[in-house]
């Protein structure tokens, strides 16, 4: 939940009308329901979300043609006579509030002409400001079979790690009423079996460290982080005793998004208050706030090992998931994240989320009642840790976002393998801004629409970005490979993410650095100080680590990792031209076997047999080489890859590796007897011994780069 590899909440209805609302979520969550009968009922499925994002997702800016695209159904409820949500609601002083009809004008623009491009199915948004939803609108679909436009109010996506927000603010109850220590370690709260052992690091892993992501956590999530099938849904603590990942680092060192971490923080707070977490947060903080349609449980069946499922009323209005197509949308089961609840399982409603905001925009209270203290809303306000003192950090667990007009907010985004969404607070404004889409190709919109408002409305952008203060030789210094530091750190999961965790940064000529990672690639500024550089295009900023003279790390402009520069040996560059001379090397190895004619193929014993044997890893290598394309071309489809995990392509690709691999050390130790012959008639050419020497080393050198990458590992 990116992150591919969070919150809800906000306007609907008093607490008094929620308690008593038939349907309401207040039955399924705190009256537990009984179970059902035992029956035949059948099972019902579903999918998850993206292990990583993007540096820089592309801007969205809205153009003439943008409101002339094609219009998808629309409902809306813009309700300009809505009574203030709280009578203590703050008015952002000296901020002109936004204009309701612009507003609206402009937003159908930029979403109108995103939906067309991104062929996105369906989007919910709600914007608040002084206490007032000033949009609140849904366009598309949420189901295309009963034809069921999106309703603000009415309609429920997957907010994913939006989730989180919730965990952090229980968190924070706890840590306010004397329950539990910021700085304590979270093992004095968690049951033995949960407890984190020390992996050899020397210091503990803190509260503190799990709200900013510092605990030193590898990420993994292929296999485990969604489930498509509802029987395989685990509760919490048995996810967090078996999915345990390794400690890394020492805690507080470096930021690297832990969706483990933050499952760990709701443990420990279920296990404080001894409620489930389920229980726990809806009643502290979904029923106060009002909020009719949103819930932290599942569309799943009855299981008696799991907390109960989503209510039926519910259960009826949450959107389908959808994916493009080249015949058009296709409808997705859902996707199950139950198994780390705190981490990324709630679904809401734009209504809900207007109502949510205007709680943290409210300093913790809405309509009367205190859903946390002013110091935690502050905290909330504040980076509790930056890695760099202008790099982007983490209030309490919300990210630090930077906005236009150098302004900061605070917030989370979220995703799933179809759903992505975001949430962003500016206090300097009184505004918030939530919005999500169903649809897996939809993650630019939620990204950059928030920040585009601000921009359009409050901040507008210079019509040529300022030259850069760095000279083109300077930013040469910042050029190579970076790894994220969000990644698995072993197995053929490593391998993967060490493949498509990389970020290259390169200099141009005008003094900035492109810097490209997930398929996406932005330009930056330095800024006039030091290791800091400002995006062309936005609010953004990378901060530069140096190691002596040379920079050896910088932070994501979002917060959620650490990118580290990756040595020579182990660039992708490296790889992937020894990768194709050692097929051309097989192919050559095995033509050379077909077509040699006899004189040629006179030898030795030992060079027939290490002839046979380099044969042999050729085919070995060739075979890896077409299993790990098999696998490539599949894992086009993210939902393949996450659900089909571990691919039999990969295993077998990697299984052929490690033979050849061990093959090749043989072959290795066999060169002085290739070379000494026996009597020159019945021996190798020369040209023959140079040919298979080099091929020989190729193949070593081959193996020696796999193994840093982790392919050779086919049991892990």
């Amino acid at each position: 939940m990116t992150s591919r590899v969070s919150t809800a909440a906000a306007f609907a209805a008093a607490f008094i009308a929620l308690w008593s609302a038939p349907g309401s979520e207040t039955r399924a969550q705190d009256v537990t329901p009984s179970p059902p009968p035992v029956s035949d009922a059948p099972a019902v499925a579903e999918p998850g979300p993206r292990p990583y994002s993007s540096l820089r997702p592309r801007r969205v800016r809205p153009s003439a043609r943008a409101t002339q695209a094609p219009k998808p159904p629309v409902a809306a409820t813009l309700a300009p006579e809505t009574p203030s949500v709280s009578a203590a609601a703050p008015i952002a002083a000296g901020v002109a509030p936004l204009p309701r009809q612009e507003l609206e004008a402009f937003v159908d623009g930029v979403v109108q002409h995103a939906m067309a491009r991104d062929h996105i199915a369906g989007v919910t948004i709600s914007v608040v400001q002084n206490g007032q939803v000033v949009l609140k609108k849904g366009y598309g679909f949420a189901n295309l079979g009963q034809r069921r436009p999106v309703d603000p109010d009415k309609t429920l996506f997957r907010i994913a790690s939006i989730s989180k927000t919730f965990t952090w603010i229980a968190l924070m109850n706890e840590i306010e009423a004397g329950h539990m220590r910021l700085d304590g370690p979270v093992n004095l709260y968690l049951p033995e079996p949960l407890q984190l052992k020390d992996q050899g690091k020397k210091t503990q892993v803190r509260l503190r460290d799990l709200m900013t992501h510092t605990a030193g956590f590898e990420d993994r999530a292929l296999g485990q982080l969604f489930e498509r099938d509802p029987n395989r849904i685990r509760p919490l603590a048995d996810y967090l005793r078996q999915e345990r990942p390794r400690r890394v680092r020492e805690p507080g060192l470096l930021p690297s998004y832990s969706n483990y971490g933050v499952a760990l923080a709701g443990a420990a707070v279920a296990n404080v208050t001894g409620k489930p977490f389920e229980q726990l947060v809806s009643e502290e903080i979904i029923l106060p706030t009002g909020m009719r349609h949103t819930t932290f449980r599942e569309a799943r069946p009855w299981n008696d090992k799991l907390p109960a499922p989503m209510s039926e009323d519910l259960a009826a209005e949450l959107s389908d998931a959808f994916s493009w197509t080249p015949l058009g949308w296709k409808v997705q089961p859902r996707e199950f994240v139950g198994q780390l609840a705190p981490a990324g399982s709630a679904s809401s409603t734009a209504g809900d989320m207007a109502r949510y905001m205007t709680l943290l925009l409210n300093g913790g209270v809405i309509d009367g009642k205190t859903v946390f203290s002013p110091k935690t809303a502050q905290a909330f306000r504040a980076p509790m840790y930056r890695p760099a003192p202008e790099a982007a950090g983490w209030n309490a667990g919300f990210q630090d976002i930077p906005l236009p007009g150098g302004r900061r907010g605070f917030g989370h985004a979220g995703a799933t393998l179809y759903f992505h969404s975001n949430m962003v607070v500016a206090p300097d404004l009184g505004l918030g801004v939530f919005i999500s889409v169903n649809t897996d190709e939809g993650a630019n919109l939620p990204a950059t629409l928030p920040a585009t408002i601000i921009e359009h409305f409050y901040a507008k952008p210079l019509a040529v970005p300022p030259p850069s203060a760095m000279s083109y030789e300077q930013a040469k210094l910042y050029e190579g490979d970076y790894l994220t530091t969000r990644r698995a750190y072993g197995g053929l999961e490593g391998f993967i993410n060490r493949v498509i965790g990389r970020a290259s940064v390169r200099a141009t000529p005008e003094g900035r650095l492109s810097i490209s990672e997930g398929g996406s690639s932005a330009l930056f500024n330095a800024a006039g100080r030091p290791g800091v550089f400002k995006s062309v295009e936005g609010p953004l900023v990378i901060v530069f680590d140096a190691n002596g003279d040379r920079p050896s790390r910088f932070y994501a402009a979002r917060g959620f990792a650490t990118y580290e520069r990756v040595s020579p040996l182990r660039s992708a560059r490296l790889l992937i031209a020894t990768i194709a001379l050692a097929g051309l090397a097989s192919l050559a190895t095995i033509l050379g076997t077909i077509v040699r004619n006899r004189r040629e193929a006179r030898q030795t014993p030992v060079q027939a047999r290490a002839s046979q044997m380099q044969t042999a890893q050729a085919v070995l290598w060739l075979i890896s080489s077409v299993c790990m394309g098999v696998f490539a071309a599949r894992s086009s489809d993210e939902t393949a890859a996450f659900f089909g995990w571990p691919s039999g392509w990969l295993l077998s690709g990697s299984a052929c590796a490690l033979v050849a691999a061990l093959m090749a050390v043989v072959t290795l130790g066999a060169l002085p007897m290739v070379w000494r012959g026996g009597r020159r008639v019945d021996s190798w050419t020369a040209g023959r011994k140079v040919a298979f020497t080099f091929t020989a080393l190729l193949f070593v050198f081959l193996s020696v780069l796999l193994g840093l990458w982790g392919y050779l590992l086919p049991w892990s």
